[in-house]
């Protein structure tokens, strides 16, 4: 049992496929079905982190944090704060998603937003997103509590940024500046300038708005020459996951020393040093982007060890 380990796993629509049962069950039987009763109160949003603490026998802090598409991000930073501050000395966080329901489904294609051929980031005809499902969970700990385990480590957070665009359901504000100051703040926090990174890790969901939105942004903030990529072409957009998968991603690309590429990027439409291909760089300092619906932003600084 690992008594003092943190659990902070988070998702942005939590065992939504079995929500839509239960309401399809409602609907049809024309009430709330006696046999539900024993079954909804395993579906609320916090069982994910729940049955992982369960599972580990953890007795400390259990967190499920929804932050619609920084949910992953915003995990991350939560189970880092916690160890910062002394409150434990391990955390396992991350998220998961598994949002491919009708519901899910009709609602992204009510809203224009769903691609019909595929996910192209930062493409001149990209279409929209494609839903994906996946999750990324990470052992964090201090640097003398891995040392002295011998763990085999992956990079080092240097520090993050947390804010809310306070502005719009599902559009984010057009002049990024809430976005700006989530990365000045990481920047600031992981005590590096722009100039300091190596590669940006993108939301990138090949919508028309998030790619305009954090090219400028990208653009406004950082030199010419950083590379870029977003793997969403790959993966799909796993919504409250994907910045958990975006931090692997960038922690792969640290140890490998390999930048990951835009799948399916023909015709650039952003001036930006996006990777297109698979290619050997050297790789110190990484940036993970994350913005979600509701105007969360979420940015993660990473280093090789």
């Amino acid at each position: 049992p690992l008594t003092d380990c943190a659990v902070v796993i988070g998702s942005s629509r939590s065992y939504q496929a079995s929500w839509e049962m239960l309401a399809r069950e409602m609907y049809n039987a024309n009430h709330f079905p006696v046999s539900s009763f024993g079954n909804w109160l395993d579906i609320l949003p916090h069982m994910n982190a729940i049955a992982a603490a369960r599972q580990i026998g953890a007795s400390g802090i259990v967190l499920a944090p929804m932050a619609a598409c920084a949910t992953g991000i915003w995990s991350i930073a939560q189970a880092a704060m916690l160890i910062q501050s002394g409150q434990c000395q391990q955390a396992i966080a991350g998220a998961v998603e598994a949002p491919i329901t009708p519901l899910t489904l009709a609602g992204f294609q009510q809203m224009g937003a769903l691609a019909k051929t595929g996910a192209y980031p930062f493409d001149l005809h990209r279409e929209g997103l494609v839903l994906g499902e996946g999750a990324a969970v990470f052992v964090l700990e201090s640097a003398e509590l891995a040392k002295q385990r011998q763990a085999k480590v992956y990079g080092e957070i240097l520090g993050f940024g947390l804010t809310n665009d306070a502005y719009h359901s599902n559009s984010p504000e057009p002049e990024g500046k809430s976005a700006i100051a989530a990365i000045k703040q990481c920047l600031e926090r992981s005590c590096l300038l722009p100039t300091d990174i190596d590669y940006i890790h993108a939301h990138g969901t090949a919508t028309q708005l998030n790619d305009q939105m954090e090219s400028m942004v990208i653009q406004r903030l950082f030199p010419e020459g950083v590379a870029v990529s977003s793997t969403k072409g790959s993966t799909g957009h796993t919504l409250g996951a994907s910045g958990a998968l975006g931090v692997a991603f960038s922690l792969m690309a640290l140890r490998h020393q390999i930048l990951p590429p835009c799948v399916g990027l023909q015709q650039p439409e952003f001036d930006l040093d996006l990777v297109t291909a698979a290619r050997l760089s050297k790789i110190r300092q990484v940036l993970c982007l994350s913005f979600g619906f509701g105007g969360q932003n979420g940015a993660i600084a990473l280093a090789k060890l």
